[in-house]
């Protein structure tokens, strides 16, 4: 497990573009923590970490927002209203782990199960109003 700090949306944005490139390709990164957490800005250095130019934004309403770059695609999936298996696969969730795509989770809390054992975890909390401390480490990792 690695843990980091940042006391800044730039920060966070940093830290998340630096996380992308150590990435294998079509990697699921899961987020743990609220709202207004920092998932959006640290999907916004995802989606730069992979050479993708896009406005990132929260898939709330959309289920799943797709940033295609000229070498990769990220998939920003948003799990809060997801309830059981068959709103799961309503998403297109697993259709897409068979791609090479890499695919961010946001209240990943809500599909646990689903999640591949590889799967980045990427727990936020903050520590106050512009801090917030990032865990980040393999679900493998994680005794269950």
């Amino acid at each position: 497990m690695k843990e980091y700090k940042t006391d800044s949306y730039d920060e966070t944005v940093a830290l998340g573009e630096q996380i992308a490139k150590e990435l294998p390709k079509g990697s699921v990164i899961a987020y743990l923590g609220g709202l207004g957490m920092g998932k959006t800005a640290f999907t916004t250095g995802v989606a730069k970490g992979l050479g993708i130019d896009a406005d990132v934004s929260s898939p709330t309403f959309a289920i799943c927002n797709t940033y295609i770059g000229s070498a990769n695609t990220l998939y920003h999936f948003d799990m809060y209203r997801v309830d059981g298996w068959d709103d799961l696969y309503s998403t297109g969730f697993f259709d897409f782990l068979d791609t090479d795509a890499y695919m961010a989770v946001e209240w990943s809390e809500n599909i646990y199960g689903a999640l591949p054992d590889d799967t980045c975890m990427v727990e936020i909390a903050k520590a106050d109003e512009n801090t917030r401390t990032f865990k980040i480490y393999k679900k493998s990792e994680v005794e269950e």
